[in-house]
């Protein structure tokens, strides 16, 4: 269904790659301002829609946050402002993308060596349980990992 040029939320899932509901979510945060709609109620998303839903679905593949996304498209939005700032909210992500590699290098030595305790693995108890069972295991890199996805908006 079709109105001067616009696209039902059907089409427009289908030429971003993004579900429906997410698009919908997207309305409902903020992301998406909420489109026109025709005279049998379907929403109608011109081109500015496509524009800036891909630019939502590029953001997220990098990682950033809905929060953060919010303020890329403000910024965005507002022509007249300086790429600095842009770069200040890039920056910060960037911090956290490294030091989520760091966690995830740690995870790996310790499930390299947990993994290589096994051996043959024809042994009556299992080192990989053994450690996932103790406390210091479950104070390692994991928490770190999702302590900064907690602190993302």
């Amino acid at each position: 269904m079709e109105e001067t040029g616009r696209i039902t939320i059907g089409a427009l899932s289908k030429s971003t790659g993004i579900n429906i509901e997410t698009i919908r979510y997207y309305e409902r945060v903020g992301l998406l301002p909420a489109p026109p709609r025709s005279s049998g109620g379907y929403r109608l998303y011109g081109p500015p829609y496509l524009q800036r839903l891909t630019f939502v679905r590029r953001a997220r593949v990098l990682g950033f946050s809905v929060g953060e996304i919010r303020t890329l498209l403000r910024l965005a939005d507002e022509r007249e402002r300086p790429c600095a700032e842009v770069q200040v909210v890039a920056k910060a992500h960037l911090q956290e993308v490294r030091a989520k590699l760091a966690d995830l290098r740690r995870m790996e030595r310790v499930l390299k060596t947990t993994v290589a305790r096994c051996a043959s693995g024809r042994r009556t108890h299992c080192p990989v349980i053994e450690a996932l069972s103790r406390d210091e295991s479950s104070r390692s890199a994991p928490v770190t990992v999702a302590r900064h996805r907690r602190s993302r908006g």
